[in-house]
């Protein structure tokens, strides 16, 4: 039998087990070694716990747990909601500015939790019922929050670019400063194609029924100050060589739970304690399908699934920008169906050699990649931001919600077509802070 033929057998089955509803950790865990058994015989099952272990051995994946625990302290506390209250005090009485405020708000509490469902959780609480008071469509109000939780896998720091540069061995800062410029370009074309969108469906904007004094713009910021300093000097040691990312995200850790325990006055067992049980149980989830990962990798390798994989592909006579929108139809679908991390561990592996031999940068496939797995979390069945979303806001019909996000899809592919019109946008940051890449 072929190593293609092979593969697509390998693909069927592992398709059919994630589909069964099994954990992706134990789905990948369990094909894995179905076929090591099957072709290397009993005798693999000796090194199925030196494969597993050695896809943990690595340092860099504390930095996993300690951002994890770093969102976690911010998502229990206020501060998403005194982030809503102080970008909505600045931006009443600017035409559209509730729409821009809960995007801006999502984008920014996107990138101190990491969590896209804890963004949607802790804007949308407060935003949708707002944005339907003020008369925006219900499509439009649940919809634009769904999308801008997405960002928090793109904006630095980001959990789903230290899992690409860990299986890619890139470096975890260039992604980080990659993800940056992206990440607002979403941000800017979410909030114009809200404010559009409200305009052809004939919203006046009306101003917010309260204005709100200078005293009351300023008194709300030295809540979220705090959290906002704690992110920009972990992006600034990262950069600055000062520390690793383990060693940043640590740092972070312990300052944010100060800051909830100082500001929000989070100070009893019972509720640090649950602050430590949920980013434990999100840490060793995510740290399982890196293990099962490292297992399923070390099977298609064994059996020269990947090697054969990447040089048919290296052997068609294909235009390189074709190839790139296969990649990209692929990773849609993908996310379709499985979340960010699994998709980045089975495949960033196999397609990177692919991408680099087709002349394409990595560190640049990354947020192309990235942008791909944000439109995974607003499109069923996996996307668990609509489901999310429809939690606060039960009497609006998941469909609503999903019609109303379609349009951010879009707003998404246009992203990567400008991505790929202009790679600057993406690698110009990290190569005037950091160097040209090697």
């Amino acid at each position: 039998m072929s190593p293609l033929v092979l593969g697509l057998i390998v693909a069927a089955v592992t398709v059919l087990v994630l589909l069964s509803g099994a954990p992706v950790a134990f789905s990948l865990g369990f094909v894995a070694i179905l076929f090591l058994v099957i072709f290397d015989g009993l005798g693999a099952l000796s090194i199925v716990p030196n494969i597993f272990y050695g896809g943990l051995d690595n340092f860099a994946l504390l930095s996993i747990p300690m951002f994890i625990l770093m969102g976690g302290a911010i998502a229990s506390s206020r501060a998403g909601a005194d982030l809503y209250e102080a970008l909505d005090r600045w931006l009443t009485r600017v035409p559209g500015g509730l729409m821009a405020s809960n995007i801006g708000a999502c984008a920014i509490f996107a990138a101190l939790s990491g969590s896209s469902p804890a963004t949607c959780a802790a804007i949308g609480k407060m935003g949708v019922p707002e944005m339907r008071r003020r008369g925006y469509p219900d499509g439009l109000a649940t919809g634009s929050i769904a999308a801008g939780g997405t960002l928090g896998i793109l904006i630095p720091p980001s959990i789903t670019m230290i899992v690409y540069g860990i299986a890619t061995e890139t470096s975890i800062g260039r992604l980080f400063l990659a993800g940056l410029l992206p990440g607002l370009m979403l941000t800017g074309l979410f909030i114009a194609w809200g404010l559009i969108n409200a305009r052809l469906r004939g919203h006046s904007f009306a101003l917010g029924d309260r204005h709100f004094s200078w005293r009351e713009r300023l008194e709300v910021l030295p809540k979220i100050g705090p959290f906002l300093v704690v992110i920009a000097g972990i992006l600034w040691v990262l950069y600055g060589g000062v520390a690793t990312p383990s060693e940043a995200a640590g740092v972070g850790a312990v300052f944010c739970i100060l800051l909830v325990m100082v500001i929000y006055k989070l100070r009893k067992p019972r509720e640090l304690w649950g602050v430590l049980r949920d980013s434990m149980r999100e840490s060793v989830m995510i740290l399982m399908i890196i293990a099962a990962a490292a297992l399923f990798s070390y099977m298609m390798s064994s059996l020269f699934i990947t090697q054969s994989l990447a040089l048919w592909i290296g052997e068609l006579d294909v235009n390189p920008w074709l190839l790139m929108l296969s990649i990209n139809v692929f990773l849609l679908i993908a996310g379709f169906f499985l979340p960010p991390v699994a998709v980045i561990l089975m495949t960033a592996p196999t397609l990177v050699p692919i991408v680099e031999a087709a002349g394409f940068d990595p560190i640049w496939f990354a947020v192309v990649l990235t942008i791909n797995m944000e439109i995974g979390l607003i499109t069923p069945p996996v996307g668990l931001n609509l489901y999310v979303i429809n939690g606060i806001a039960p009497d609006v019909r998941l469909q609503t919600i999903l019609w109303g996000a379609l349009p951010f899809m879009l707003c998404m592919i246009l992203g990567i077509i400008l991505l790929c019109l202009f790679p600057g946008i993406a690698l110009w940051l990290p190569e005037a802070l950091m160097g040209p890449g090697l």
